[in-house]
This record gives structure tokens, sequence and C-alpha cells, in this order.
């Protein structure tokens, strides 16, 4: 861990060397990042709307008319939007993570629910939560008070821990707090990127094709078993977007990084991933073939190995195959 950590804070200085940044590149790449970070967090919690129409949302409020689409879902593309900009300025008005309060993390509850529960909007939890499919407890709803006087305690101690790492845990202390009644992942993935500003650090994106990954990791840290994957999805994350802005300085396309798998550092043999996805090993080898499924490394004897994290991109194939009927070609662009 501690070496991914040095490759971040490397990036990073590499980047500050390229300070001011062009402001109209800096902006566009800002409006870019508000866009997938609302598009893409508002999707891991089941909002249904489209990159192209989160966009239009965006850019032209309610009165957007998005067909099928309930105004409940626009409402959250906008009031996430809106929440971004929020932490942004945040960002520049506070001096550091440790000056974080509660009445902060509320402000942003409360703009992402705002319009759709005003009564829950900006209020802790009076009730038990259950999250449908997950056998993990959650603090009793008299116990988050006194939580989140610690958590915000615990925030202030933070003070020579790596930027990341404290971003990464506190997404973490504050999911399993699960302070609110809904949008608590929401909340807290914005909390996360503000921390990852008030450092100098972009923001970082959660892929809807990492979902699964995503919430299994978050699952398996929750249950005491293992935080491997959590913190190499956020290390990755964090990684992604200083890649985009190291791009853009240097006058490449800045988005390719985006379209990099994510890697958990578990390698497959493609038996075992044949296996565990229901694919046949032909399929496998045919869509590695197809540049579909990148190999992570090989053994002594010449066997391919992938990284555990295909497994959700593997899925995804089957899934445009079958359900969009897209050809190779399309599916190759669809992912990128």
């Amino acid at each position: 861990m501690n070496n991914i950590l040095d490759l971040l804070s490397d990036k990073k200085r590499q980047l500050d060397t390229h300070k001011p940044f062009p402001k109209v590149l800096i902006r566009n790449i800002e409006e870019w990042l508000k866009v997938e970070l609302t598009y893409t967090s508002n999707a891991i919690e089941g909002n249904t709307l489209t990159r192209i129409e989160t966009a239009e949302v965006i850019e032209r409020g309610v009165t957007a008319v998005i067909s099928g689409k309930s105004l409940k879902e626009q409402l959250e593309a906008l009031n996430h939007a809106k929440a971004v900009d929020f932490i942004k300025d945040l960002s520049v008005r506070l001096k550091g993570h440790q000056f974080i309060t509660e009445q902060d993390i509320l402000a942003i509850h409360k703009i992402i629910l705002s319009g759709i529960d005003d009564a829950g909007a900006g209020v802790y939890r009076h009730v038990d939560v259950f999250i449908r499919g997950k056998d993990v407890e959650f603090p009793r709803p008299n116990a988050v008070p006194q939580l989140m006087k610690e958590f915000i305690q615990w925030l202030e101690g933070q003070q020579n821990a790596h930027p990341v790492s404290v971003a990464a845990e506190a997404h973490f202390r504050l999911v399993s707090i699960h302070p609110f009644i809904d949008s608590n992942g929401r909340t807290t993935r914005l909390l996360m990127n503000l921390i990852l500003l008030l450092n100098g650090y972009p923001m970082a994106i959660i892929k809807t094709e990492e979902r699964t990954t995503y919430l299994d990791a978050i699952n398996k840290a929750q249950k005491g078993k293992d935080f491997t994957e959590f913190y190499a999805i956020m290390e990755h994350a964090v990684d992604r977007s200083l890649d985009v802005y190291l791009n853009a300085v240097k006058g490449e396309f800045p988005l390719s990084p985006i379209t990099k798998p994510i890697k958990t550092g578990k390698l497959l043999r493609i038996g075992k991933l044949a296996k565990i996805t229901g694919e046949p090993v032909a399929v496998i080898a045919f869509w590695t073939r197809e540049k579909l499924l990148p190999v992570s490394s090989r053994t002594a004897g010449g066997y391919n190995l992938y990284d555990e994290a295909l497994i959700v991109r593997i899925k995804e194939i089957r899934r445009l195959q079958t359900q969009e009927r897209l050809t190779i070609e399309e599916i190759k662009e669809r992912l990128q």
C-alpha cells in the first residue's frame, strides 16, 4: 500500500509543477468531472439516467424533457451537481480536512435530498436501517450523534496520514455509521472528494462498471475480513483522476485513463475466471484476442493471468451482447 501511496504522491508532485493550469482547459475538465461524478454516483445507487441525460439535466434543470425518467431521478442529478459545486467552494474556504464539521456533512446531505425528501434532508436518521442483500448491522439511531462527533474528532486528528488514506478511511467510517435514512453513499463519496480537494488532489470517480466490486469491497471491510480491495478501488480511482489531469496539461488525450480497468491485485488463470463467470474458456480467450480483456501477467509456463476485477467487465460484455445485441466493435466503443 505504501508503494501505491508513494506513486500517487509522485504524480501529484508532477501535476503541481504545471501550475498554474490553463483556466479554459481546467474548467472543461471540471465540468466533465461534475457530470461524470453525478452520473456514476447516482447510477451506483440505482438512478437510471444515462450519462447524456444526466448532462442535459445539469445544463437545463428539471425543465429538460427526459422521456420515461422520473422527476426524482432528474432531481437527484441536479442536486448532486449542486453538491459538487458546494464541496468545490468549501475546499477553497477551509484550510484542511481537519476543519470539516458535522454541519458541513449535513449541508452536503441536505443539498442531495432537497425537493426529494425535505424532512430527512440534512437530518440524522431516527430509525434502524437495513440494506437489502447485506448482512451488516449498522449502529442504532440513538448512537449516531455520538458516533458522528467521534468521526469528526478522528478526522481532526488525521494530520500526518497520507491524504488518500484519510479520504478512503473517512469514506469507510462514514458509510459504516450510515447516519442518514437515505443517500449515505452519495454523501460519503462527496465527503471523500472534499478531503481530496482540500489536499490538492483531483476528485475521484468510482465507475459504474465497478459498482459490484465496490459494494462487495465495502461489505468485506465492514465484516472485518479484508480491506485490501476497498483501498485498491479508492487508490485506483485517485490514480485515474491524476492521470486525466496529467494528460491534459501535457497536451495528450485527457480521458483515456478512465477506460483503464480497475485492479485488485488478485490474479486468476483463465480456467478459474471461466468457472467464476460461467463463460466458456474459449469465449474468454476470444475476448482476450479481441482486446476486450487485458492480460495482467503470465505464469512461468506462459499461461495468461487475469485480474479478478475483470469479472465485472466479463458480465458487462455478456450483457451488451445478449441484451443490447452489440457487435464486438460496438462493445469496444461502449466500454470506452
